[in-house]
């Protein structure tokens, strides 16, 4: 079963587009959410990651941080384990 991804963007933010790059490089099928101009959506997501900046990347309800986050996973790795479903974490709810 593939990984549910999803993606908390922002328009015209260079990191989101990597970000997303990256996992359509993969072949990774994800969800993206738009979070521009909603402070309520985003105020959430800090709330929930502890950050304020996008994009914010979730795996299997699992938050891994932001896009410089994700490469350092990938560069060793685990993203790809991450994405084939191996993680042993708990899931963090994003509604």
């Amino acid at each position: 079963m593939p990984p549910e991804v999803k993606i908390y963007t922002r328009n015209w933010c260079g990191y989101c587009f990597a970000a997303e790059r990256l996992l359509r490089g993969k072949g990774i099928a994800y969800e993206k959410i738009d979070c521009t101009g909603d402070r309520a959506k985003r105020q959430w997501l800090a709330e929930l990651t502890g950050r304020t900046t996008v994009p914010q990347v979730f795996i299997d309800g699992k938050s891994i941080g932001g896009y410089d986050d994700m490469k350092k996973l990938d560069r060793s790795g685990e993203l790809d384990k991450l994405l084939a479903g191996s993680s042993d974490s708990p899931p963090i709810s994003t509604g």
